[in-house]
């Protein structure tokens, strides 16, 4: 794994999943101080960018009436449009302050459903940069996360899922996703043991490697 070919994609790190008072925040807090995702994506994202990795940033946003989706939305998205999440301008699509973009990353758009790949420019910017190596985390851990997970398979990525940096609605939905879904479609493994490859440090040890929250 090198830095000059390796992106880290965090999905929807937006202020209505990540901090009080966001439309959805409420369901997915208990993961989310399970895992410690907040606290391990801000240690990674410093020293992933600092070592000269790619940081992209994959934020949802929809227009107020939601007239991008179908009159009749059904799954998940319906519940975005019920709880009125993600409107863009709004303080719920932002990203959260203390992961503000900085000069050097990119920051996508157009991402409108599921995976990241399907509705943006994400492909493109990967194979113009030279990516071989596609580092996941986000919310949620089921859905965008592992929709965006199997389509980097797919495209022949190397995909890292970073597994205690996601966050989902319930703990069973989250250990199922990790124990049985990731590793058919990437490498699962802690934030820690991906920054001990990218840098080419010697802590990471097999014991460490693979679900840890």
């Amino acid at each position: 794994m090198s830095p000059e070919t390796t992106a880290l994609v965090l999905i929807e790190y937006q202020n209505d999943f990540t901090t009080e008072g966001g439309a959805l925040h409420e369901a997915v807090k208990p993961v989310m101080q399970s895992t410690g995702m907040l606290g391990n994506t801000v240690s990674l994202v410093k020293q992933a960018r600092d070592s000269g990795a790619l940081i992209i940033f994959a934020p949802i946003s929809f227009t107020d009436d939601y007239r991008e989706l179908s009159p009749t939305p059904y799954g998940i998205l319906k519940g975005v449009v019920d709880t009125k999440a993600f409107r863009q301008g709004s303080w719920g699509a932002e990203i959260l302050d203390v992961l503000t973009p900085e000069a050097q990353d990119i920051v996508i758009e157009g991402k409108r459903g599921l995976d990241v790949f399907a509705s943006t420019n994400l492909d493109f910017i990967l194979r113009a940069r030279g990516i071989k190596t596609l580092a996941l985390g986000g919310f949620l851990t089921n859905c965008c996360v592992e929709s965006t997970m199997r389509t980097g398979y797919e495209k022949g990525f190397d995909v890292v899922t970073l597994t205690d940096c996601t966050a989902t609605v319930s703990d069973e939905e989250q250990r199922f996703s990790i124990d049985k879904n990731y590793p058919m479609f990437s490498r699962p493994m802690t934030h820690d043991v991906f920054l001990a490859e990218l840098t080419g440090e010697d802590s990471a040890t097999d014991a460490s490697r693979g679900y840890g929250r």
